[in-house]
């Protein structure tokens, strides 16, 4: 297996940008299955493998680990800022196809993350539920249109929340809100991606998690659900990714 930190230029960013990328070794010359790994506000393309154990967790699954940078940016195109979501949606998966030999099908795809990357990997596969076999959140921030408001009293966040979305009202309802998405799913004539969600229930953000379990149950949207006494915090992540690999389906 190599780990590999991967420097380039991204022109939807204007600047140049990071991803670590973790390839195990196979014998056949079959394309990797992968798992773009996302990271949580304070944290980078490195969290992951600074903190966990990703890369023995991958090994004994034969795949391939992408995990890019987008700042603070909740992945999204900024209102004031850089366009994150187009190049984490458009431009990445481009980029990894054109120098790894990540395979291209949608049943070899699969997205998670981690608290704001929870939201960010929901959010990818929401929109775009054609790429992706599956997705996963561990103590996702799923309700952003909710929780911006817990912050009305914190200028310096508000001020962060708005270069983000712009508007704040209007971000309910709109292509940045979880509950709006999975709501359209119903209109959606394809396969929806298999969904894992998991929060310990002495979490800050466990309450939205329950709001986002109670509202697939509504939807009749299959998710794989599962909570635990803890906390937002690295020993659960570590443990839950190793849950979650194993989840994957078409991973032998």
């Amino acid at each position: 297996m190599a780990f590999i930190q991967c420097d380039f230029h991204s022109e939807v960013l204007g600047f140049g940008t990071s991803i670590n990328v973790i390839l195990p070794k196979k014998d056949n010359k079959e394309k990797y299955s992968v798992l773009y790994l996302l990271h949580g506000l304070t944290d980078d393309h490195t969290a992951w493998q600074r903190k966990t154990s990703i890369e023995r967790y991958a090994n004994q699954k034969n795949l391939a680990v992408i995990m890019p940078t987008v700042h603070r940016s909740f992945y999204t195109d900024m209102a004031k800022g850089y366009d994150y979501w187009t190049y984490m949606t458009e431009e990445l998966p481009e980029i990894v196809h054109d120098f790894f030999p990540i395979s291209p099908k949608r049943e070899n795809n699969f997205v998670a993350g981690l608290s704001m990357g929870g939201y960010g990997a929901f959010k990818w596969a929401l929109r775009k539920p054609e790429k992706f076999k599956a997705a996963a959140s561990l103590s996702g921030a799923l309700n952003m249109a909710r929780r911006i408001f817990d912050f009305k009293d914190n200028k310096d966040r508000m001020k962060e929340f708005r270069l983000i979305y712009g508007d704040l009202n209007k971000v309910k309802n709109s292509k940045n809100d979880l509950f709006y998405l999975l709501k359209k799913l119903k209109n959606y004539s394809g396969e929806i991606p298999l969904l894992y969600q998991c929060c310990g229930t002495d979490d800050f953000l466990y309450k939205d998690n329950i709001m986002f379990k109670n509202l697939c149950e509504e939807e009749s949207i299959v998710l794989t659900y599962n909570d635990e006494k803890a906390g937002h915090e690295w020993d659960y992540w570590d443990r839950k990714i190793k849950d979650i690999i194993n989840w994957l389906p078409n991973i032998k």
